[in-house]
């Protein structure tokens, strides 16, 4: 009866042969996301059919079942198409909106189906080059010419790569492959972040801003190289995601104002933060800085009187490393 009455509603309403072809990509995809099947004819069993609207026009369409379950899914698929009928993104667009977080789960579907891609475990990684960012963007895309990964140009200073995860390289490998082939070809520097890698295209957008925040952190806390890890920061993170007032009790508690000294005298803060990142490697660290081994001996001597650390020492370090955290994050 309801079938009924809907071919009678829709008697003489045709849609334009282009807006047929369209819904009949989007029924494939909605077949594949959720497994509800969807035809402009009937099916010649259980079935319900329903009027639906599209960029303005109106078709009959049947969907496999009946009662309750088929107007639920009727309600999903109404929504589905409604999203799907707003003005089409180009590519570009819809991979920016995707890393952005504001393109949803249906949106990375429709992303993945499009290109032909084949969903899996990818990551994020955020480039900033120093000078010709066109040009930059130019030569990413080049270097991941004829694969399965994307770049895109995020605005006019950065430029995003979507990189599907393969045995073949580690993602700080990758990175560190895109920063080289900059430098070298073009002579241009870049920082580089990587986000933690996920399992599926549709959680991208977290993995992406991830990359960004490793790159912004990178320059707050002036790291050493130019390819940052998000993992590097994770403790930076964390402290960072407390509210003002702890942070505050935890600087009083590790008496940071008897550390400010040491982060306001440059060489003891280079020579700390180098050896931080050297795995308290003395040699290392000698080599880096520049520095005679007897001159590095006595910055730590002398940072170990300020602030009551042995640098030398691991736990020492490690609450070090919080203080420094601490100390930056009440500066910004």
């Amino acid at each position: 009866m309801y079938a009924r009455a809907c071919a009678h509603r829709m008697r003489g309403i045709k849609m334009n042969a282009d807006s047929l072809s369209q819904l009949k990509g989007i029924f494939e995809d909605i077949l594949k996301e959720t497994g509800t099947e969807l035809s402009f004819s009937p099916f010649g069993g259980d079935e319900t059919a329903f009027p639906l609207s599209y960029r303005g026009e109106e078709t009959s369409v049947y969907i496999r079942g009946k009662g309750q379950e088929a107007e639920n899914k009727i309600k999903l698929v109404r929504y589905l198409i409604s999203g799907s009928a707003k003005k089409e993104r180009g590519s570009e667009d819809s991979l920016k909106n995707i890393l952005l977080g504001e393109g949803g789960g249906w949106e990375a579907f429709r992303y993945i189906a499009k290109n032909n891609l084949a969903d899996g475990k990818c990551f994020a990684v955020d480039v900033v080059p120093d000078r010709r960012c066109d040009e930059a963007f130019k030569h990413v895309e080049r270097c991941i010419e004829g694969g399965v990964d994307r770049a895109v140009r995020m605005d006019k200073s950065r430029i995003a790569i979507v990189k599907f995860s393969s045995d073949e390289e580690s993602p700080a490998e990758f990175a560190q492959f895109i920063f080289q082939s900059l430098y070298e070809e073009l002579g241009i520097r870049a920082s580089v972040g990587v986000g933690c890698g996920v399992n599926s295209f549709s959680e991208i957008a977290s993995s992406y801003t991830q990359a960004v925040t490793a790159v912004k952190l990178s320059e707050i806390f002036h790291s050493k190289g130019e390819v940052h890890s998000y993992r590097e920061y994770l403790l930076v993170t964390m402290l960072q995601d407390l509210p003002e007032t702890r942070i505050k009790e935890y600087a009083a508690q590790f008496r940071i104002s008897n550390a400010a000294e040491v982060f306001t005298d440059p060489d003891l803060a280079i020579t700390a933060e180098r050896f931080l990142e050297n795995d308290l490697n003395l040699s290392e660290t000698s080599r880096t800085l520049f520095l005679h081994r007897n001159t590095l001996m006595y910055r730590l001597d002398k940072i170990k009187r300020i602030t009551g650390l042995d640098l030398k020492d691991f736990s020492d370090a490690v609450t070090f490393r919080v203080i420094s955290i601490l100390y930056k994050l009440i500066k910004l």
